[in-house]
């Protein structure tokens, strides 16, 4: 290891399909990150299988672990710290990272921390680009208003600095990504139905269908897409989706419909909560236009916006890795007998 270089953590992420592991320094820089999906596994099924992920996950643990000291140049006995996805999640997939995670600890006696997926996402878009670090102290997280948009979860959160999180609002039902899975398996499009859509939805007119904004009245920022999705269920028969031109047109319709109620509720939660910095971060905020949409609108309202990039808004470790980081920094550990839970809250 380079005798200038930062102590080094190992995180591990197997919270769903993704196996991943990632080597990242006190500085916050990220060396490595590898990530094995499942994605083609599951499509046949139309979504995650628990049991088949979480045996996934065993297979590959181990060769993950060791791809990603490989990449970063790192021997096990030079890794400071051990971290591992803790909740929510899928519990049988929970366990398999954070025991690989545990037994490492326990072998070369370094500190075990627990954490929280959501505080991954939540910190993500401030993660140190490579070259950008300095000293050997990841730089603060500001205080800023946060959106963690995924297939799991939409939710608001004021950021006050690391741990210090309240929620602001969060979805009533359906999670804006679960809304676009959903919606895309009513219009026949393949899984993950996501990103199909956003691809769809750049070759259609947004507003060649009127669908429902809900919950848009001032100082509301709880988030429903069940009427939405509702909506676009009505409107199937009536149209003709074997024509590409009308499937791109509900696909861009629906997609307008559900960032519009995200990025203005957004903004307006940060400016009545005094934030001049907006982070976004999870799955949906790969999607295009809400990266377009976030731009404008916070360039319009002289607020700083900070998108997490493409290659870590999914699910992996980098993220969880760069969380640790920051607990690590404040004398945080986990005890060895801590439990993963699936319904892990991120407030309270």
């Amino acid at each position: 290891m380079s005798g200038s270089r930062p102590p080094c953590l190992l995180a591990l992420e197997t919270s769903c399909d993704e196996t991943a592991a990632s080597v990242v320094t006190t500085a916050g820089e990220v060396l490595s990150s590898e990530v094995a999906s499942q994605i083609e596994i599951h499509r046949a099924y139309g979504g995650v299988v628990p049991e088949v992920a979480s045996r996934n996950h065993i297979q590959v643990m181990r060769l993950v672990c060791e791809q990603a000291m490989q990449s970063a140049g790192v021997a096990l006995p030079e890794i400071t710290a051990f971290a591992a996805t803790s909740g929510p999640g899928l519990v049988s997939s929970l366990l398999i990272g954070s025991t690989m995670a545990k037994a490492l600890a326990l072998a070369g006696k370094k500190p075990f921390l627990a954490i929280n997926h959501l505080e991954g996402h939540l910190l993500s878009p401030f993660m140190t680009k490579p070259g950008e670090a300095t000293g050997d102290t990841a730089a603060p997280i500001p205080p800023h208003l946060a959106l963690i948009v995924s297939g799991g979860h939409t939710m608001l959160m004021n950021v006050r600095g690391v741990g210090q999180y309240d929620l602001v609002g969060r979805t009533r039902d359906d999670a804006a990504g679960e809304a676009f899975d959903k919606v895309a398996k009513m219009l026949g499009l393949p899984y993950p139905g996501g990103p199909e859509i956003d691809r769809r939805a750049r070759h259609g007119r947004r507003d060649a269908y009127e669908f429902p904004r809900s919950m848009m009245e001032a100082g509301n920022y709880e988030f429903s897409f069940s009427g939405l999705k509702t909506a676009v269920l009505y409107l199937l028969p009536k149209i003709d989706l074997t024509d590409e031109g009308t499937m791109n047109d509900v696909c861009a319709s629906f997609q307008e419909a559900v960032i519009e109620v995200l990025v203005k509720k957004t903004v307006n939660a940060a400016r009545q909560h005094g934030q001049r910095i907006i982070g976004v971060s999870g799955g949906v905020s790969c999607n295009h236009r809400l990266r377009e949409r976030f731009t404008e609108r916070c360039a319009k309202a002289g607020i700083e916006l900070r998108l997490t990039p493409p290659t870590y808004s999914t699910d992996n470790a980098a993220m969880i890795g760069f969380a640790a980081v920051h607990r690590h920094l404040t004398g945080y550990q986990s005890p060895l007998e801590i439990d993963v839970d699936p319904n892990l809250s991120l407030v309270g």
